[in-house]
């Protein structure tokens, strides 16, 4: 079985690979195991040593790396670079602060000592999403590594030579040769990989849908899950808000990563005073957005990953327009001249008008697709925040103090932003709740996730 690597942009085939072999599989496996016992007990010194290599291996090579990753799954080059250079800095960042946040924990008690010391547990599988091929690996690689776990890498099956760079980069680091590895697989396969004895814990970036099988195979082997799944972020701007500011970031809230973001704003949620103000500049620089190329300096939307991503968000915005929708631009896919007549293009879109029951209420639109909604006050605005299944992130944009403080407190969001757009820091605690997933990344829950917290009391 093939597992292709495609050019979206183009709809060409950059290049195939063979999926391992069970003996192929299973001498992974046997390495990766075989490597934990040991790895475990390199000093945090040298791990951070090889961290910080594969930072400055990441930043001689971002060129590269970025044109791969464009190629591969369709972001514009400037944005690849600029992951290549986020996944230095989480690389560094667990460098730096890993030791200390896996410290013992002193807990005064009758006994003479007592603390908690946090352990690694051995080889995690990582199942990873195609839309940040490398800071999604990484977010998960960094601390796994410095916390002296070994990870299995089981890449999304359109991204394999992103999946296959990683792991030659953290070997060029230094890291010993099964302490990360990629395994090309089909997803058919991680239920049998996540049951084997010698992995024994799991975290996967991706679908709902995927997300609870993973957890289901999971649950059943007893094994713990981190899981951050979709979203349908609510970005509210309420009469308070700095407009010009609000609609700045909310055309790179929607659109950036061509709008291929969990945590990107998705509903747009405007108090009725201001909504017209927020909307025709909205639309206006919507519609001054160049499509095209991704490898061109001069685009500002590339493609979509795959064409069922195209054809999926295609029938979400038929099926609104059909339920009473209104387009205010784009709408349909867009077919672009030349080498770009195969690729998966898709215009930035608003839709407004949307009546109850549509999809935009209850699903996640992973494309360049904006949803606007209005409402008469905040206390409806968040109450249509918070009317969705998901809970990754909200954006709220308002200079009231007593505004802010009610949406930190009543947002049902894994993280709340105010005035600013979501996104991930290595600085802060990642990750969603309700069906959004479960657990956190980064920071130290994100260091702590994969170990085991020893209780320790000496009499």
């Amino acid at each position: 079985m093939g597992i292709a690597s495609i050019d979206p942009a183009r709809g060409t085939l950059l290049q195939t690979f063979a999926a391992l072999s069970a003996a192929e599989l299973e001498a992974q496996l046997a390495l990766a195991a075989e490597t934990y016992p040991r790895y475990r007990t390199t000093a945090f010194a040298q791990r951070a040593y090889w961290l910080r290599t594969a930072a400055e291996l990441l930043e001689e090579q971002k060129q590269e790396l970025a044109q791969m990753m464009t190629l591969e799954m369709g972001k514009l080059l400037r944005s690849s670079v600029a992951e290549v250079e986020k996944c230095a800095l989480i690389c560094r960042y667990y460098a730096d602060q890993g030791e200390g946040l896996l410290a013992d924990e002193l807990i005064p008690t009758e006994a003479s000592r007592s603390f908690v010391r946090y352990q690694p547990l051995g080889p995690v599988l990582a199942v990873m999403p195609w839309n940040f091929p490398l800071w999604q690996v990484f977010r998960f690689a960094a601390p796994a590594l410095m916390a002296g776990n070994v990870g299995l890498l089981k890449p999304a099956s359109n991204v394999p030579r992103c999946g296959l760079a990683i792991a030659r980069i953290l070997r060029e680091a230094g890291f010993p040769e099964g302490a990360f590895q990629t395994l090309l697989i089909p997803g058919s396969q991680v239920a049998a990989v996540i049951a084997d004895d010698r992995v024994v814990a799991a975290t996967l970036t991706g679908s709902e849908a995927a997300g609870a099988s993973l957890a289901a195979a999971a649950g059943k082997a007893l094994k713990p899950t981190v899981l951050e799944l979709g979203g349908s972020d609510p970005f509210i701007v309420t009469a308070n808000a700095d407009l010009d500011a609000a609609v700045t970031t909310a055309v790179t809230a929607r659109l950036g990563n061509n709008g291929q973001t969990c945590i990107a704003a998705k509903r747009f949620i405007l108090v009725e005073s201001i909504a017209a103000a927020f909307t025709q500049p909205l639309v206006a620089r919507f519609q001054a957005l160049k499509l095209g190329d991704p490898l061109d300096p001069e685009v500002d939307l590339g493609p979509l990953a795959t064409p069922q991503i195209l054809a999926d968000l295609e029938r979400q915005v038929q099926a609104c327009v059909a339920a009473g929708a209104t387009v205010l631009t784009g709408g349909q896919r867009a077919h672009l001249p030349g080498q770009l007549a195969g690729g998966n293009f898709y215009p930035a879109t608003i839709l407004t008008d949307l009546p109850a029951g549509c999809p935009a209420y209850q699903e996640e639109f992973f494309g360049p697709v904006a949803l606007l909604f209005t409402v008469a006050d905040l206390g409806e605005a968040i109450a249509l925040a918070n009317s969705t299944p998901f809970g990754l992130g909200a954006s709220a944009w308002t200079t009231d103090p007593t505004e802010q403080e009610r949406c930190l407190n009543e947002l049902e969001a894994g993280a709340v932003f105010i005035n600013a757009m979501v996104k991930s820091d290595p600085r802060m605690p990642f990750g969603g709740i309700k069906r959004s997933g479960y657990g956190r990344e980064l920071a130290a829950p994100g260091i702590r996730t994969f170990t085991n917290a020893k209780t320790v009391w000496v009499a």
